[in-house]
């Protein structure tokens, strides 16, 4: 059975490859995850679009592919301009509660270490935010958007490692 304490260890980030698009694609549109992150882009359905703006960011940014034993879990990467750069990361909901997301957010820091760093998250997204704030994020204010994933203006949380 699985125990929901046992720490993750062999996490890792590795640049991405068009292998790992397929496995992204899949995840990115399961609706539940969707739902949760709120904030997805239009792109995420059509695979096409998807695949040129994945293709254009990994040629733009610091973009990762997370890693759990071996197998592709998610991604994460830093992108904007230097003194706006935000992250963003996106794991499988099947290893949600692991502590993937910390860890591999932990490495993405720790490889990208301008600063200051900001990320957002909607405001009901708990488990996003805490990920943020295990990392040393603050949240350094509050504002609204258009949450595609919800078709609606939802609540969201901006947070800043210095």
């Amino acid at each position: 059975m699985f125990d929901a304490v046992q720490p993750v260890t062999d996490i890792a980030l590795r640049p991405v490859h068009s292998s790992d698009l397929p496995v992204f694609f899949r995840q990115m549109n399961d609706p539940e995850s969707m739902r949760t992150a709120a904030f997805v882009s239009p792109k995420s359905a059509d695979w096409d679009l998807f695949a040129a703006h994945w293709e254009r960011i990994c040629a733009e940014y610091v973009v990762r592919t997370v890693l759990l034993d071996g197998d592709v879990v998610g991604s994460a990467a830093v992108y904007g301009e230097p003194g706006e750069l935000e992250v963003t990361y996106w794991i499988d909901r099947a290893y949600w509660g692991r502590g993937v997301a910390t860890a591999a957010l932990r490495l993405l820091i720790a490889e990208v270490t301008d600063r200051p760093l900001h990320a957002r998250a909607a405001a009901d997204n708990a488990g996003s935010v805490r990920v943020l704030e295990k990392c040393g994020f603050v949240v350094t204010g509050h504002g609204s958007g258009f949450a595609a994933a919800r078709d609606a203006e939802i609540d969201e949380v901006v947070l800043t490692l210095a």
